[in-house]
C-alpha cells in the first residue's frame, strides 16, 4: 500500500482508503458482524485511512470502527475521519454554530472510543454555510479545546470546496471525483496543491456503476439510497450514481469499456484514473464485501493508465456524462 500526504495535517495516510457509509446504512441490510468485518479486512489489507459519519446507521458505522480498533488496539495506527452536521433538523446553515457542533463531537467520541476525534469534516452543510465565518470559528475552538485534531469538509460542489479552502483550519476536503464527475479536477485540484489541502475522493465507482456490476433492470432494496434518493428525495442527488441518470450511465459504462485495458476490471481501471491525479490525497470506496475491500486496495500497486486511456475516458465524459452533471456540481 502506497501512502501520501493528507495536506497539512502532518499524516501519512494510505492512498486507498475505507468509505463506510454502506456498512452502517442506506445500502440494504447489513449485519453488524460483515460491517466488522470489513473494517477488520481493511486493515489487514494495509489500510489506515477510515471515513465514517455520525449519521451513517445513526452512529453504527462509527461504533464499528470503534469496536475493531478496540479489538487490535489500533487506535494510534489508523486516521479516522467522521463527519457532523446532518443530524440538524432542520439542516440549515445557520445551524451549524459551536454549540451543535460540539454535542456531535461528543457523541462521535463515544462511539469511537476516541477523546480526540483525529479528523472532524463538516458533512456537505447547505451552501451558505461556507460564507458564515462563525461557520469555522466553530472548528477553530473545537481545536484549541482538544476536541478535535483537525478539520475539514465534505462538499457537494466544487465552489463550496474553493470557498472552504479560504479558511484556514480546514486542511482537507472531501467530494465526488471519478470518470462520470471530472469536474473536480478542473477547478479545484490546482487549488488544493497550492494551499496544501488534502483532498479526500468519495464516491469513486458512481454508487457502483463504474464497477460494472450493475444490470440495467436491475432491482434495489427499498432502504437503499439507489432506490429511494434517485431523484434527490432524501439528499443531494449527486450522491447517488454520481448525479449521472440510471440509463445514462449505463450508456457511459458501455462507451468505457471497451477502453480498459485488458489486464484491469473496470473497478481497477477507475481507482487507478482516480490516483493517477497526484493533488488525490486517499479514495475512499465503500463496500459490504471483505472480498472488495482486498481488490480496492490492491489498486494502490496498479501501474498509472496510459495517456490514451485517460483521453478516453475523457471523451467518454464529454459525450455521455457531461451535460447532466458538469454544471451542477
Amino acid at each position: 500500500m502506497n501512502h501520501r500526504r493528507l495536506g497539512s495535517t502532518g499524516y501519512e495516510v494510505s492512498e486507498v482508503g475505507l468509505g463506510t457509509w454502506n456498512i452502517g446504512g442506506s445500502w440494504g441490510d447489513v449485519d453488524d458482524e460483515t460491517g466488522r468485518e470489513v473494517v477488520r479486512t481493511a486493515l489487514e489489507a494495509g489500510v489506515d485511512f477510515l471515513d465514517t459519519a455520525d449519521v451513517y446507521g445513526d452512529g453504527r458505522s462509527e461504533r464499528h470502527i470503534g469496536r475493531v480498533l478496540d479489538e487490535r488496539d489500533a487506535h494510534d495506527d489508523v486516521l479516522v475521519a467522521t463527519k457532523a452536521g446532518r443530524r440538524l433538523d432542520p439542516h440549515e446553515a445557520d445551524r451549524y454554530t459551536y454549540e451543535n457542533l460540539s454535542r456531535f463531537v461528543e457523541r462521535s467520541q463515544e462511539n469511537l472510543n476516541e477523546a480526540t476525534l483525529d479528523l472532524l469534516q463538516l458533512h456537505c452543510p447547505p451552501t451558505e454555510a461556507y460564507y458564515r465565518p462563525e461557520t469555522f470559528e466553530a472548528l477553530e475552538r473545537l481545536e484549541d479545546e482538544g476536541e478535535i485534531a483537525h478539520a475539514g469538509v465534505s462538499v457537494e460542489k466544487v465552489e463550496e470546496a474553493l470557498k472552504a479552502i479560504e479558511y484556514d483550519v480546514v486542511e482537507t476536503v472531501q467530494l465526488i471525483v471519478n470518470p462520470f464527475r471530472q469536474r473536480p479536477t478542473e477547478l479545484f485540484f490546482e487549488q488544493a496543491r497550492t494551499r496544501d489541502v488534502g483532498v479526500v475522493v468519495r464516491v469513486p465507482f458512481a454508487s457502483g456503476l463504474l464497477t460494472g456490476a450493475l444490470e440495467r433492470d436491475q432491482e434495489f432494496p427499498e432502504d437503499d439510497h439507489r432506490n429511494f434518493n434517485r431523484e434527490g428525495e432524501a439528499f443531494d442527488v449527486g450522491e447517488t450514481f454520481a448525479g449521472v441518470p440510471y440509463e445514462a450511465g449505463h450508456d457511459a459504462v458501455e462507451a468505457l469499456e471497451p477502453h480498459v485495458p485488458e489486464e484491469l476490471s473496470l473497478a481497477e481501471f477507475t481507482l487507478r484514473w482516480i490516483l493517477d491525479h497526484e493533488a488525490v490525497s486517499t479514495v475512499i470506496p465503500g463496500t459490504t464485501s471483505p472480498e472488495h475491500v482486498r481488490s480496492n486496495a490492491a489498486a494502490s500497486a496498479l501501474e498509472p493508465l496510459s495517456n490514451r486511456a485517460h483521453g478516453a475516458a475523457r471523451d467518454v465524459y464529454e459525450d455521455h456524462v457531461a451535460a447532466h452533471v458538469h454544471h451542477r456540481w
